[in-house]
């Protein structure tokens, strides 16, 4: 990534982090990050993968567009490449992303918040996708949708596969005026 996407994704970080009273040490720990490393991503130094986002977006308890918001350029690594294109913003949260990977990729992801879905719609390529006890193929134009709250991975043959993502996080029984999003909008 980089620099001024890495200064981004480090201040709404830092944001969240602050917003929820969590020091740099707990949600490090919480995270199974070193202290320094998380400290270096918030400062935009650092580099990190798209599945150490994800756990800081776990551990934050939001969504990882959360996260990326104000990052216009795909995030990505090993052959696989994401970019948030819209964020909903009612109950319950609903995030699309377009994703692309490179043959022969497996992405390997890691249990998101709980009650999380993902429907994924391929565009072009082959990709076997799904809950890691329940892959399935898809051709193209079709739709999978599947628990993400759990392991689940994408896995390319010999050609490039794209698809767009629809997260939708579990609906909130308690849901709070919230201006954090607004202030990494910002």
């Amino acid at each position: 990534m980089n620099r001024p996407i890495l200064g981004s994704l480090g201040r709404n970080i830092q944001k969240l982090r602050m917003a929820k009273s969590l020091s740099l040490s707990q949600l490090a720990q919480d995270a199974g990050l070193a202290k320094s490393n998380l400290s270096r991503i918030e400062q935009g130094d650092g580099n990190p993968t798209l599945e150490t986002i994800w756990r800081l977006a776990v551990q934050l308890d939001v969504p990882f567009g959360d996260l990326v918001a104000s990052v216009e350029s795909p995030l990505g690594e090993n052959g696989v490449q994401v970019r948030l294109i819209d964020q909903g913003n009612d109950n319950p949260r609903v995030d699309v992303y377009w994703m692309s990977c490179a043959p022969n990729t497996i992405k390997q992801s890691e249990p998101h918040i709980a009650g999380t879905t993902e429907a994924i719609t391929l565009i072009s390529g082959k990709l076997l996708a799904g809950e890691n006890d329940n892959l399935r193929y898809l051709d193209i134009g079709k739709t999978h949708t599947f628990a993400a709250d759990v392991p689940h991975r994408y896995q390319t043959d010999d050609s490039w596969a794209t698809l767009m993502m629809v997260i939708t996080y579990a609906k909130q029984a308690d849901v709070k005026q919230d201006d954090t999003k607004q202030d990494l909008l910002s």
